[in-house]
């Protein structure tokens, strides 16, 4: 079972999650009553659907994490599933979404659903970035 299988198995399992497709149209994802709030799109890639102030309030935390990757203004979060710790980061900032979102303004409509897919690039541990789709590198 891939790290995101077990993810998406744990999370379909909470009662405020319920599955539906991703608003981008690639993979299964979870939403709450209000939001997406999840896409799985790889066996390791995921989307976390968070609120401005979720993402401003761990911004420093975000940066020390080797598994997260922000696009700027973007309200996504994409969390690369490499460890079992890196799926329990998950279902933790999971739980942070679903209060944050709880909480929040009513969204705005479909442009919600726009996630990080395919605007992040996730390079393998130990893959030179300063080579990477250079011819010969």
């Amino acid at each position: 079972m891939t790290p995101a299988q077990r993810a998406m198995t744990q999370l379909a399992e909470w009662p405020d999650l319920s599955p539906c497709e991703a608003g981008c149209g690639t993979g299964p994802a979870l939403r709450s009553a209000r939001d997406e709030i999840v896409h799985f799109h790889s066996d390791r890639d995921v989307d976390l659907h968070l609120t401005a102030h979720a993402i401003q309030r761990l911004h420093y935390d975000f940066a020390e994490s080797t598994a997260i990757r922000l696009v700027p203004g973007s309200r996504w979060v994409t969390v690369h599933l490499d460890c079992e710790a890196d799926v329990d980061l998950l279902l933790s900032l999971v739980s942070v979404a679903l209060k944050a979102h709880q909480n929040g303004p009513l969204p705005a409509g479909p442009a919600t659903a726009v996630c990080n897919f395919h605007r992040v690039t996730v390079l393998e541990r130990g893959e030179d970035p300063g080579t990477h789709g250079t011819p010969g590198g």
